[in-house]
């Protein structure tokens, strides 16, 4: 029987779900991140020429921001195939040998959350990286011999949204590191377009600007808001769709003007209400708000910060004037808003 999981192996072009139709194919269609659109699309055409392997890649940033759209138009644009791993789910060397065996001439290997690799798998990793070859070893005690297996030149891409947490080692060994940032309203009013031509719905550019600035510069985000606005246009406005339906399909979900959702309200109104406006440890709010600090410190915080509502201290977090002032709008708009 075999010990190992079979890998997720698919033609880099095959389309799954909706998420892959909004989801752009080639680089050419890609909206944003435009200086590592460029230089990643020098590395592939240097490839492609020279008729060797890409160099490895590693993509990191917050979460929704074309990691994993950039991984699979990568192998598009090389016209070879893509297998998909996650770096929580190789737990040992031998999860990982089945995708590199696998790996043909010049494919792409796909580690989303590299980060989360175990340093056993991630040492084993090294030499697969550097000289392509991995060394396996049968038996155990004196009777055990190590077999050096030649790989095909393949090429790894990680992606990560924690960046820091990457061992140096493995970090040197990607040729290409680029840092994905968040999308300007203009870039997402695109995007939103895009995507409602795909969708097959109507939109206007005041639909779309205000779709894009409560989006919190992730395309994802905004594609979200999107298929949440058609259901809400097909069940309440039979299927019309105008700035203020858009609004009123938003005000349902608790989304403000700025993005805000009522998780981030509530973190805000508890800063401002249990703690007069902080400083306050942010362990301190989870347990006041009965949630994880992990999921405020990740999911919470970094947009807050981004939008200057909140800034960290070394005595905590506190809210900041701007911070106050959208907390009072938000509570005493929330009757007729929300």
């Amino acid at each position: 029987m075999n010990q190992f999981r079979e890998p997720s192996i698919k033609a880099a072009e095959e389309p799954v779900g909706e998420d892959r139709a909004l989801r752009p194919q080639r680089m050419a269609e890609m909206i944003g991140q435009l200086a590592v659109h460029e230089r990643l699309s020098i590395a592939i055409d240097a490839a492609r020429k020279r008729g060797e392997a890409l160099g490895h890649i590693l993509l990191d940033g917050p979460p929704g921001l074309g990691k994993t759209t950039f991984a699979t138009c990568i192998p598009n644009e090389l016209g070879t195939t893509l297998q998909i791993a996650s770096g929580a789910a190789l737990a040992a060397p031998k999860d990982l040998l089945p995708y590199l065996t696998n790996a043909s001439e010049g494919s792409v290997l796909f580690i989303d959350e590299i980060h989360r690799l175990p340093i056993a798998v991630e040492e084993f990793l090294y030499p697969a990286m550097e000289d392509f070859r991995i060394d396996i070893t049968l038996g155990d005690g004196v009777s055990a011999r190590t077999i050096n297996m030649p790989l095909r030149p393949f090429t790894l891409v990680g992606a990560t949204t924690r960046a820091g947490l990457i061992s140096a080692p493995l970090r040197d060994r990607f040729v290409i590191r680029e840092h994905l940032d968040y999308y300007s309203p203009a870039e997402l009013a695109d995007i939103v377009r895009r995507s409602a031509v795909k969708l097959a719905m109507p939109m206007d550019d005041a639909s779309a600007n205000e779709i894009a600035h409560r989006s919190r510069g992730t395309p994802r985000l905004a594609n979200n808001r999107l298929r949440w606005i058609r259901d809400f246009s097909t069940s309440r406005a039979a299927g019309a769709l105008d700035v203020e339906i858009a609004k009123a399909a938003l005000a349902m979900q608790g989304i403000d003007e700025l993005g805000l959702d009522g998780f981030d309200r509530r973190y805000l109104e508890t800063i401002q209400r249990v703690f007069a406006g902080g400083p306050v440890g942010v362990e301190a709010i989870a347990h006041t708000m009965s949630t994880a600090a992990d999921t405020l410190e990740d999911d919470v915080e970094p947009f807050l910060l981004r939008c200057e509502l909140v800034v960290r201290t070394p005595r905590g977090r506190k809210l900041t004037p701007k911070g106050e002032e959208h907390i009072g709008g938000a509570t005493a708009g929330r009757g007729r808003l929300f």
